[in-house]
């Protein structure tokens, strides 16, 4: 198998993840990783496993995947706790990004594919895509060279409530909504950072500012940063209460809080100088301090005056400052490159299965491969990273590296220490002609 000769240290998160498992289908898993990085083309789950070596075992590999996806929350602890604890080690706060993403898929016999708004259709693309729908948190962390990266961490399959009865009994899971899986997840990544001393912060799409997240975060003591409507129904802060008031104190204020109207005001703008998407622009903005029903309480409102018009963005930390906002905001891009990176480069969705666990498995691999391979890349240097671009004289040798420029340098990493193993100590020809048959 081609992690015979792998040595361990460069393999010991493969191993580290694979202990969540059963020691029998961990040590498969531990190959199975190698073999995810090492594919080339089509990232079907066939193709993991002949670039593994595992082809004699394709049955066994596939109740690995299964079981992976049986076990996402228990391998996804390892993942944060023993890989991404020294990335994310500094820093007042820790910044956790939500969205989600669809994956094609094709044939009637997928179980839980159904059909889901398209949110990049392109030119000529439908409206709407057959498929799965993920619902992805990940963590943000900022590189000194790079930039602001998300690294997936987790992950909940939605399924339309018309489409969980297609799926097995035995394989069945709940019917939940987006917003629910959200919170969930959220509560799982909060329970393990707060071991940290950190206070932890979410950014998140406009879709998922609504009270049925809002207030369990809120309650949880997480701040969230997201886009808010312009026709929220906003109030103002409730005044001091006279003496002797009986009664709770009063949440929300009385009086309506209109932002179209705040916002047409000439008055009252300020400028400040952000640094939005890796660049310092100065932007002009308004910011105040209302209430709102589904936030469940104070809110810190920021409107900023764009070319084609003023939108308005929201936290639920009253003492956030507008850079704060502004900033995590435009953080949260980085969740949807990492989206394509995932589907373009590491090929999450193309896997050609069936089951729901072996598709929860696939696409959970595909995440934390992607994870693994920018951590490992955090601390090198960029050329090292990027590799000889001597074939390519089109391309800007001073660019940023991709992903694929990444994942790219760890293959040929690994297969440089097999080789440096098999021909450095064994000398056995069978092995060394095994192994070139592999590279070729």
């Amino acid at each position: 198998m081609l992690s015979s000769h792998t040595p361990v240290p460069r393999c010991q998160w493969f191993s580290v993840l694979a202990g969540a498992l059963d020691p029998r289908s961990g040590r498969r898993l531990v190959v199975l990783f190698l073999g995810r990085i090492l594919t080339r083309g089509r990232r079907a789950l066939s193709n993991w496993i002949r670039a593994a070596g595992l082809s004699t075992q394709y049955r066994r590999c596939y109740a690995t995947v299964a079981a992976v996806g049986r076990r996402t929350d228990r391998i996804a602890t390892r993942l944060l706790l023993e890989v991404l604890k020294p990335v994310v080690a500094t820093g007042p706060r820790v910044v956790l990004a939500l969205d989600d993403t669809p994956t094609a898929r094709y044939g009637s016999k997928v179980q839980g594919a159904g059909v889901h708004h398209n949110p990049t259709p392109g030119p000529a693309g439908s409206g709407f895509v057959y498929g799965h729908v993920w619902v992805v948190l990940g963590l943000l962390v900022a590189h000194p060279l790079g930039g602001v990266v998300a690294l997936p961490l987790l992950a909940r399959l939605y399924i339309r409530r018309t489409n969980v009865g297609a799926v097995r009994a035995t394989d069945r899971p709940p019917f939940a909504t987006t917003l629910a899986m959200a919170v969930d997840l959220v509560r799982w990544a909060h329970g393990w950072l707060t071991l940290w001393g950190k206070a932890v912060w979410v950014v998140a799409d406009g879709a998922y500012a609504q009270g049925p997240v809002l207030k369990p975060l809120r309650k949880l003591g997480v701040t969230v940063v997201s886009r808010l409507r312009r026709d929220a129904a906003r109030c103002s802060v409730p005044g001091p209460r006279a003496p002797g008031t009986r009664g709770r104190p009063r949440v929300y204020g009385t009086d309506r809080v209109s932002l179209a109207k705040r916002a047409a005001h000439h008055g009252g703008w300020s400028t400040g100088t952000f640094t939005v998407y890796g660049k310092s622009v100065e932007k002009k903005y308004k910011t105040l301090v209302a209430t709102w029903r589904p936030a469940g309480g104070a809110i810190r409102v920021v409107r900023v005056d764009e070319p084609h018009g003023w939108v308005a963005f929201f936290g639920t930390d009253t003492t956030a400052t507008v850079a704060d906002i502004l900033e995590r905001v435009a953080d949260r891009f980085a969740l949807e490159t990492c989206f394509r990176d995932l589907k373009q480069t590491a090929g999450a969705g193309h896997q050609q299965v069936r089951r729901l666990p072996t598709n929860i498995g696939s696409f959970h691999l595909c995440l934390w491969s992607f994870t693994m391979t920018e951590v490992w890349a955090w601390d090198r240097e960029a050329e090292e990273r990027v590799g000889h671009r001597s074939a390519s004289p089109w391309d800007d040798p001073n660019r940023r590296p991709s992903h694929a420029d990444k994942r790219r340098a760890w293959q040929h990493e690994l297969l440089a220490q097999e080789i440096q193993a098999v021909v450095g100590e064994h000398h056995d020809h069978a092995k060394i002609r095994d192994l070139a048959h592999r590279c070729l």
